[in-house]
């Protein structure tokens, strides 16, 4: 009995080839030969970040004709985006306080 591990969509992400699979297919549904050809790599080395994509549903694969095309499964991304945005909330408003921080030290600079 063989077990499937089920990925995680941050562990896919994390690899930077990975990442640049992503932008690339982002524009348009790619072979993997032509994805390969963007990367010092070799295409069973493509293939394998190309399943890990598949298997965290980031990707998508579409059979036309003898070829497949692999194109970027963007509500996948939105979830992402989702989770990021509560600490984006978080950032910006520590950022703000640091704006604020800021103009106070400033303006007691002025002072002296």
């Amino acid at each position: 009995m063989s077990s499937v591990v089920k990925r995680d969509v941050f562990q896919a992400i994390a690899d930077p080839t990975r990442r640049a699979i992503i932008a690339l297919i982002a524009l348009k549904a790619m072979t993997p030969n032509a994805i390969a050809e963007h990367f010092d790599t070799t295409r069973q080395a493509v293939s394998k970040h190309l399943r890990i994509l598949t298997e965290c549903e980031l990707v998508t694969q579409e059979q036309k004709g003898r070829e497949i095309y692999y194109s970027l499964e963007i509500e996948k991304m939105k979830e992402i985006d989702k989770w990021l945005e509560q600490y984006r909330k978080i950032w910006e408003a520590r950022y703000k306080q640091l704006g604020e921080v800021l103009k106070v030290v400033k303006k007691e600079r002025e002072k002296a």
